[in-house]
């Protein structure tokens, strides 16, 4: 399976609320955008592909981008595989109730496990919803999924208080970032 990033409390850089620290973008950020919302170009050097008619190096597009991500802005640049495709069809969200002193520490752990796709941590929505840490896996078969929520399940040991598996039924959502067509301006 595709190796994703891994990430634990998004955006990456906050303020003092926990708020993602302001970016102002400018015309080629804009321009950037608009050109990868239906994904990056399959060839050899995206990059360069994208820079080029902006008249940018293949290095300062990617310097751009990364910038986006530090800022919080983007949450990551990675791959979007569509799983059904690839074979692997027991595709679950587990749900953890987790303690919150220790949900940073146990999260990035259980990010780290070379079958979780991502993890993060999200607010309970008490009384209903006491869930605070959610770790994507991805199998063949949700017999072949249940080892790795049993894996998980060891890791977090007595900080975990309940969990449960969410699984996919269907692809919602493998879009990235969309601009509306009024704020998307022209190429620079």
């Amino acid at each position: 399976m595709p190796q994703a990033s891994r990430i634990v409390h998004v955006p990456k850089h906050t303020d003092s609320s926990g708020l993602a620290a302001a970016h102002t973008f400018d015309a080629i950020d804009r321009a950037l955008i608009a050109a990868t919302q239906g994904g990056l170009p399959l060839v050899a050097e995206p990059w360069r592909v994208l820079g080029e008619p902006l008249g940018l190096q293949g290095e300062e597009v990617l310097a751009r981008f990364v910038a986006l991500r530090d800022a919080g802005v983007l949450r990551r640049i990675a791959a979007v595989p569509n799983h059904y495709a690839l074979g692997w069809r027991a595709n679950g969200m587990t749900v953890w109730n987790v303690d919150d002193a220790r949900a940073g520490e146990l999260g990035e752990q259980v990010g780290a496990l070379p079958f979780v796709s991502h993890c993060y941590l999200r607010p309970r929505r008490q009384p209903g919803w006491p869930y605070n840490l959610f770790a994507m896996v991805h199998a063949r078969s949700r017999e072949q999924a249940m080892p790795q929520v049993e894996e998980i399940r060891v890791l977090l040991g007595d900080a975990c208080r309940a969990h449960d598996v969410l699984w996919s039924t269907r692809i919602l959502k493998k879009t990235g970032l969309r601009l509306p067509a009024s704020r998307r301006g022209n190429h620079v």
